[in-house]
């Protein structure tokens, strides 16, 4: 086969229509072999001829869309200086567009002698090409038609957290041939769904080409999530109902077609901070028979990796080529793709210069000039496991962040802990002694009670321990300390007064969820009172703990959580773009929230750290929103009051007198669904741990 020079940009397999260029970065190698697959899997090696600014590269005419490759990069192995090429191994494209087949574990697919005195010190010589999969050419022209990003706003965003294989896997009216698939989350039914809801985006489980870990494999488990990425443009051949060869990437582009068309944005959760490989020890598939010392963060002793993630290796976000991979995928997924947004996993570990976080890294610099990806939704997860990794509220302004100080502070109100009123306040108002200062908005704080990881909202209410032994840790794994209630008894149980209690908890959590300033995340499930069966790390199974079960969903909490939605969506005085006037929790000098104790009287300075107080009211103004309309018109709502009682008692409210209002009606009650009418000054009975909304009459 003829090979030309061809270019060294843009990187991957680019075909053309009558031939596809090849390019690969590498500053270690002394020689690439691309590798060519036959239909009947024989391989054909072909070196690259020509190397321009570190990027080996040629192409190959009558090349054409489905053929499958990979590379062999000749060079020096020597861990103990960082350097681990090692020809015998096929290796991934880290640009491949698709990717065909699994890894099959095979001590073939490690670099070095298993069972050697010195472990990873000599290479291996057998050959690993039949162990591990092929990237793929693809086709990259698709029929979008007038198909664009929606730009739903922030403060209108509503998020539903799913997994593409979970969410349809079990439905009776999918079609089995489309369940699990990229193509089942397309469906009529599933995005019957996602409308009656009333959610404005769906954000993905991890979709790029991920493996399933040996330990896993061993256990008979697979890795679920998906956070062990190998392919950082590839969407995941697993999800595909229609094939492997390319033909997952057609179909992905067809599911947000489908959902930009019903109106649903596709938020991707991607996890640039570690790869696949693992440690030092772990499988040669891709970065480390490139260049090593590229890709990945080494310790003092270039032998080993610095490990932020607790996966075994970190990506080196210093290194041009490393920082040039991860934007050339985001704006791959964003300008080929068609998707809306990102959810940065650890993204703690992308802010990591050296040791420390630093908030100004070239990463964020990256993007925040970038035309493309600084008008897209990006999602921080604010920590890794690192030191100094905690980072809530320290993102840059383009940044929303998962708040986790959100979840924690509703889950400790709800279940009855002391002194939590003051942060209460903060996180319902969207969290402005986070956010406030650096000139973010509300929407920056992504509240969330429940998401993949940890409980679901069922076992949240049900469980006081976690119950991972199904996942063969003994029970090691995952989260201890919760801050769940199980409402007197540690799992399921027939007693009425008990599941009563747990069904009442669990539309306080809703209810206070999407009533906050903020953009809330529902976990997928949760509206229908998914459990996994107290499992809070269900991170390796693949089967009914994690799968949503339709047959059993509870329909009552389905409709009451769309209801919530439609409130949401047709009052903005409960998502608002800018942040409440005045002090931000406490005073009666502000015009558009006011705080009360039970007894109508203004809550204090010494109120808000009473140890003892769990019940407050907030009055929330209609008439004074601070943000106009898109036209620039003032913005008028209807104003609220919300009766929080985390008591372990019926409180009665005490309506304020004077300008707040002089009639009331009461349109939500987790205890008592029945509306009904109450005037200033008049008692308002609220049951023991429950929520009450009421709406101003006159």
């Amino acid at each position: 086969m003829d090979v030309w020079p061809g270019q060294p940009y843009p990187l991957g397999a680019t075909f053309d229509g009558t031939g596809t260029n090849f390019s690969l970065f590498s500053e270690v190698a002394e020689r690439v072999e691309l590798c060519l697959f036959d239909e009947e899997g024989v391989e054909v090696r072909l070196d690259l001829p020509e190397q321009t600014a570190l990027c080996w590269h040629g192409y190959v005419p009558n090349v054409r869309p489905g053929q499958r490759y990979g590379f062999r990069v000749h060079g020096p192995y020597d861990p103990r200086r960082g350097l681990r090429c090692n020809p015998a191994k096929l290796l991934l494209d880290p640009y491949a567009r698709a990717i065909e087949g699994e890894v099959r574990w095979n001590r073939a697919i490690f670099p070095y002698q298993l069972g050697d005195p010195d472990l990873d010190l000599a290479p291996d010589p057998t050959d690993s090409g039949p162990f591990v999969p092929r990237s793929v050419v693809i086709d990259p022209w698709f029929v979008w038609d007038d198909d664009r990003r929606l730009r739903v706003p922030w403060h209108e965003t509503i998020i539903y957290e799913v997994h593409v294989k979970g969410f349809t896997y079990c439905h009776p009216e999918v079609p089995p041939e489309l369940r699990g698939t990229y193509a089942g989350l397309a469906t009529p039914e599933a995005i019957e769904h996602f409308k009656r809801l009333g959610v404005t985006a769906i954000e993905l489980l991890p979709v790029h080409q991920f493996i399933h870990d040996h330990r896993l494999v061993q256990l008979g488990l697979r890795n679920y999530w998906g956070y062990n990425s190998i392919g950082y443009l590839a969407p995941h051949n697993e999800y595909s109902s229609s094939g492997q060869r390319g033909e997952q990437v057609q179909e992905f582009k067809r599911m947000v077609k489908t959902l930009h068309e019903a109106g649903i944005e596709i938020i991707l959760d991607v996890v640039y901070n570690h790869t696949a490989e693992g440690n030092h020890l772990g499988p040669m598939l891709s970065f480390r028979g490139i260049d090593n010392a590229a890709y990945y963060r080494l310790d003092d002793d270039p032998r080993f990796y610095r490990d932020y993630t607790g996966t075994g290796n970190s990506l080196n976000m210093r290194h041009p080529h490393v920082l040039q991979l991860i934007m050339d995928s985001l704006r791959y997924w964003v300008l080929e793709m068609h998707v809306d947004g990102f959810r940065f996993d650890l993204a703690a570990t992308l802010a990591r210069e050296l040791h420390d976080v630093d908030r100004l890294s070239a990463f964020f610099d990256l993007v925040q000039q970038d035309p493309v990806l600084s008008q897209v939704k990006l999602i921080a997860e604010p920590w890794d496991v690192g030191e100094g990794g905690y980072q809530v509220g320290n993102f840059p302004v383009l940044w929303s962040e998962w708040n986790g100080k959100y979840r924690d502070t509703v889950r400790d109100l709800w279940r009855g802990q002391p002194a939590t009123l003051a942060d209460f306040g903060y996180r319902f108002t969207g969290s402005s002694d986070l956010y406030q200062a650096d000139g973010r908005r509300p929407y920056a704080s992504i509240n969330f009670v429940t998401c993949h990881d940890g409980f679901t909202l069922e076992d949240l209410v049900s469980y006081d321990q976690k119950h991972n032994l199904a996942n063969g840790e003994d029970n090691r794994d995952g989260e201890s300390h919760n801050r769940s209630w199980n409402c007197g008894v540690e799992g399921p149980t027939d007693d009425p007064a008990i599941r009563a209690l747990r069904d009442r908890q669990k539309r306080n959590f809703l209810a206070t969820l999407l009533l906050s300033q903020g953009v809330p995340m529902i976990l997928a499930g949760d509206e229908m009172g998914r459990t996994q069966q107290g499992n809070n790390n269900a991170y390796c199974q693949d089967n009914e703990i994690s799968w949503l079960d339709w047959e059993h969903r509870d329909e009552r909490l389905l409709e009451f959580t769309a209801r919530l939605i439609r409130l949401r969506r047709e009052h903005p005085v409960f998502r608002r773009r800018r942040w409440f006037l005045g002090r931000p929790i406490r005073g009666q000098d502000t015009t558009d929230i006011a705080w009360f104790k039970p007894d109508g009287n203004p809550m204090a300075d010494r109120d808000w750290n009473d140890g003892f107080a769990r019940s407050l009211a907030v009055f929330l103004n209609g008439e004074e929103i601070a943000a106009p309309d898109p036209r620039g018109r003032k913005l008028r709502d209807d104003s609220f009051f919300l009766l929080f009682n985390a008591h372990d008692r019926p409180v009665r409210f005490v309506l304020p007198r004077g300008g707040f209002g002089r009639r009331w009606m009461r349109i939500l009650d987790t205890a008592n669904p029945l509306p009904r009418f109450y005037r200033a000054g008049g008692q308002v009975p609220v049951e023991e741990r429950s929520l009450v909304l009421l709406r101003k009459v006159e």
